[in-house]
């Protein structure tokens, strides 16, 4: 069956829901576990080429506080796979496109399986924010379970 599965993680409640079930399914077919946080880029505004005059240490500070913010959700994930007894490893990842890092991070690492949380986003805001599970499932080639 499933020897490895990635579990990517926002840190919202919804998504620590579906990396607790991801690791009770691990264990339960023994199988271990990477979970993955996708940090977007920093991306400054310029308003017809004029650049704020220190972008550079807003790009240092965003940088900082993302790297914290990550480590925090993915610190949150190691707890949980230590006290369900799951063998762990996580990775932090920076892109605009969440959904190209949690398919290639599946590759890398050999998963054989993508679990993740869906935010069940309906109507115009799932038009407009788009969905990463939606676009995950669209373009996954290892098979993705959804958790609600």
């Amino acid at each position: 069956m499933f020897k490895h599965i990635l579990l990517p993680t926002d840190g919202s409640k919804l998504s620590d829901r579906a990396v607790k079930r991801g690791l009770a399914f691990a264990k339960s077919i023994k199988a271990k576990v990477t979970a993955i946080h996708v940090v977007p880029e920093f991306q400054m505004v310029a308003d017809e080429g004029f650049v704020a005059p220190m972008s550079a240490q807003f790009k240092q500070r965003f940088e900082e506080e993302a790297r914290v913010r990550a480590k925090k959700v993915l610190d949150k994930a190691e707890k949980m796979a230590q006290t369900a007894g799951v063998a762990y490893s996580g990775v932090i990842v920076n892109s605009d496109f969440p959904y190209q890092q949690i398919i290639h991070t599946a590759q890398k690492r050999k998963c054989d399986l993508i679990m993740m949380a869906s935010h069940g986003r309906h109507g115009l805001s799932g038009l407009l924010l788009g969905s990463e599970t939606a676009k995950v499932l669209t373009h996954s080639k290892i098979p993705v379970l959804v958790v609600r």
